[in-house]
Order: structure tokens, then C-alpha cells, then sequence
């Protein structure tokens, strides 16, 4: 499965949608996701499942890469 995740850059940032990054996690679960970038210094906002057209939308983007879990 394809994870979404919306975080800061600094733990301590207080979250601003205009300052708000994302990147791409494939994982099974959230929880792994979440496991995977906790040494990063990172606020994670929320992870999104991403499937269907909504998928596909995040796939034609430019921006588009995926990190994998192993």
C-alpha cells in the first residue's frame, strides 16, 4: 500500500499549510510508516492511504517518488 504523509520539517514547528511537505511511504500499515520515519526530525500531520483515482492522481504528479519499507 501507497502511504501519503504531510509533516513539517521540525518536530517543534507549529504546523502552516504553506510550510507543510509531503512524501510517498509504501508499507503495509500506517504504523509502519509512522515507525519508519520517527528518527527523522519530522511532525507528521497526518499519513493518508492513498488507492484508486486518487492514486493514480498522486502518481502523474511531478513530485512523485516512493519510499520503501524493508
Amino acid at each position: 500500500m501507497i502511504f501519503k504523509v504531510y509533516y513539517q520539517e521540525n518536530r517543534f514547528e507549529v504546523p502552516v499549510r504553506e510550510n507543510t511537505k509531503s512524501l510517498y511511504v509504501e508499507a503495509s500499515t500506517e504504523r509502519e510508516v509512522r515507525q519508519h520515519l520517527k528518527d527523522r526530525n519530522y511532525n507528521i500531520e497526518f499519513v493518508q492511504l492513498l488507492e484508486g483515482s486518487h492514486l493514480e492522481y498522486e502518481q502523474a504528479s511531478q513530485n512523485y517518488e516512493v519510499e520503501s519499507i524493508n
